[in-house]
């Protein structure tokens, strides 16, 4: 199974350290999806998230990448952010190299997807009238 790099931090993400980390001479395509903080939600407006982690999310995050990595066979990473960020800072990177686009836009889909579904992380939502909701719980 190739290799996977997984990070759960609070720290702020480097995309292109990622990006590195899967690169190589083999590979044609290059895909990195960055989960960026938008400023609404289904019609009301988001001043900041707030993400929390289980203790394990890192695992379940590393667990997602090599899922991935062993079904495809490509090189994997992701990184999520936790704590509080603001409108415009991203949350989550995730990125995959392959030899050719199609599989390189497939298996970040289907990455992402599977970080959604399957990694252990709540966002809560601070909207801008002062009110706050979870969402993932």
């Amino acid at each position: 199974m190739p290799d996977v790099l997984a990070i759960v931090t609070t720290d702020v993400l480097d995309a292109a350290a990622l990006e590195h980390f899967v690169a190589s001479d083999e590979n044609g395509a290059l895909v990195t999806f960055r989960g960026i903080i938008r400023n609404h939600d289904h019609g009301s407006a988001v001043s900041s998230l707030e993400y929390s982690a289980h203790p394990e999310a890192q695992r379940f995050l590393h667990e997602a990448c090599a899922a991935i990595a062993s079904e495809t066979g490509l090189r994997v990473a992701a990184a999520h952010r936790i704590g509080t960020l603001g409108i415009g800072d991203v949350a989550l990177v995730a990125t995959v190299a392959a030899a050719h686009r199609g599989e390189a836009f497939a298996a970040s889909e289907r990455l992402v997807d599977l970080i959604k579904q399957t990694v252990p992380i709540w966002k809560r939502q601070h909207l801008a009238d002062g009110a706050t909701e979870w969402v993932g719980l």
